[in-house]
């Protein structure tokens, strides 16, 4: 757990406020990446942003977590400015890339021990947590081997345990279980449920959809840069007229839709 004291947070922070609010997001590069979108994501819930490949799904999360610069528009976090205050959100968010990016000359604690430092934690609390968040993952094989030698998937559990290794309130993670094997898959998502359980918030893209359809509260599409539909599985299914259809067959119907309408 972080010390709170630690930590320079605005005082604007409130419980009743959403984990996430974004009004108007823009991004251009050489066309709208993201276009206008408005999306509000509640603590404490499991949501899961899905849309095609070149949707902006990722810019979005990008802008989110404050590494990417918006064109308009503004991003609450919690009650908290991201734009106008960006350390302070980045303080109660964590980001986790589909790409794992981890200092391979170090071990998972010795990892989680630097990554811990850099918050300012006490080392007498981040050790103790540290070594929980890998054991939960299935590292407890690999705690002192170093990660140079680890797999992609090994490395994304690595990674996901830096990033919650300062306990923040909002998580966003891009597709965080490509190349896990089942297994990891399911300690990655049981650690992710733990969270959401104890009043965490997470954000999560993914192409699997059957991850989404079990996991998620409620589930946003993007089509174009912009929210085509959101809701839990039932209010898709009755806003799109199909009673029992999969998630993946109202997907594709709703990415064909806004296709042609594009067109």
């Amino acid at each position: 757990m972080v010390r709170n004291e630690q930590l320079d947070r605005p005082e604007i922070m409130k419980a009743d406020v959403s984990a996430l609010e974004v009004r108007g997001l823009t991004k251009r590069f050489d066309r709208p990446a993201v276009d206008a979108l408005d999306l509000t994501v509640r603590t404490g819930e499991f949501y899961a942003l899905l849309g095609p490949n070149g949707a902006g799904k990722t810019t979005t999360l990008r802008m989110v977590a404050g590494l990417l610069k918006p064109d308009a528009g503004s991003v609450s976090i919690l009650g908290i400015d991201a734009l106008a205050h960006p350390v302070a959100a980045k303080q109660i968010m964590a980001w986790v890339s589909d790409e794992p990016m981890i200092y391979d000359k170090l071990t998972p604690l010795e990892y989680l021990e630097f990554v811990a430092g850099l918050w300012g934690i006490d080392p007498a609390i981040s050790s103790a947590s540290a070594h929980k968040l890998l054991l939960s993952l299935g590292l407890e094989p690999h705690l002192h081997e170093r990660c140079e030698r680890f797999s992609k998937g090994m490395r994304q559990k690595v990674a996901l345990a830096g990033a919650l290794v300062h306990d923040p309130r909002l998580i966003i993670l891009d597709e965080p279980l490509t190349g896990l094997d089942a297994l990891s898959a399911r300690h990655v998502k049981g650690l992710l449920q733990e969270r959401v359980r104890s009043g965490c918030t997470v954000i999560m893209t993914t192409h699997i959809l059957e991850v989404a359809e079990r996991m998620a509260d409620r589930i946003g599409v993007i089509a174009a840069g912009r929210l085509v539909a959101e809701g839990t599985l039932t209010e898709l299914r009755q806003q799109n007229g199909r009673g029992d259809s999969s998630l993946e067959d109202m997907f594709i119907a709703l990415v064909d839709t806004n296709a042609a309408a594009a067109a």
